[in-house]
């Protein structure tokens, strides 16, 4: 019975989520787009004629976003690029170039870096967050991994001066995290959206400027 009253209200708090509206009204796949653009507002991040990442990027709001800042006129293409990867598929964008599979297999990588053809990258960005299972100290574990992998991805991939963005969770992980950050970037914010929930633990940890670029 609590389960059930639990669904009605986030059913009745999704429906009535001023961005959840907006994204609707604005053709957005999600509210998440919202958390990017604030971000992005305020940073600067992405900018026409880039090469972006995005990691875990279905349902594709974040890759909608970033096309939207690289696009000219409506329809007539992009200048620069996006390749978006997630495990779960994801419909088509136009000019978003997807790869369904899983990041942490050197396969997928792989196909990611025959796209990328040699190209450094200016962005990446990862918006994801592994299935969470209520045991803290293993969702830990499961935050700090994949965000552990995002940093080594950048760290090969991104320009000096590039830039990742990742969602990040206050908890046991938090700080270990910072300080990874910390020891690759030179410089590192935190970062609470207006979009994201108050009642999250979500942020999300903005490095730009790679101290050892390859």
């Amino acid at each position: 019975m609590a389960k059930n009253k639990f669904n009605q209200n986030w059913v009745h708090d999704h429906i009535n989520d001023p961005y959840v509206k907006l994204a609707q009204k604005e053709g957005y796949r999600s509210r998440a787009v919202y958390k990017l653009k604030e971000i992005d507002e305020t940073e600067k991040l992405i900018k026409s004629g880039q090469v972006i990442v995005d990691l875990g990027a279905t349902p594709g709001g974040w890759s909608q976003y970033a096309r939207h800042k690289l696009s000219g006129k409506e329809g007539g293409g992009i200048n620069g690029e996006i390749y978006a990867l997630d495990l779960l598929p994801m419909e088509p964008i136009a000019d978003v170039d997807f790869i369904q599979g899983d990041f942490r297999e050197e396969e997928v990588l792989a196909q990611l870096e025959s796209k990328l053809q040699g190209k450094k990258v200016d962005v990446v960005l990862s918006d994801m967050a592994p299935n969470l299972s209520g045991n803290s100290t293993v969702d830990a574990a499961r935050v700090e991994y994949i965000i552990e992998l995002a940093v080594e991805f950048a760290k090969a991939h991104l320009k000096p001066n590039g830039a990742l963005l990742v969602k990040c969770f206050h908890g046991p992980s938090y700080n270990t995290l910072v300080t990874l950050f910390k020891n690759e970037f030179k410089t590192v914010a935190n970062k609470k959206p207006k979009a994201s929930k108050d009642k999250s633990a979500e942020i999300f940890l903005l490095g730009k400027g790679l101290k050892n670029p390859h």
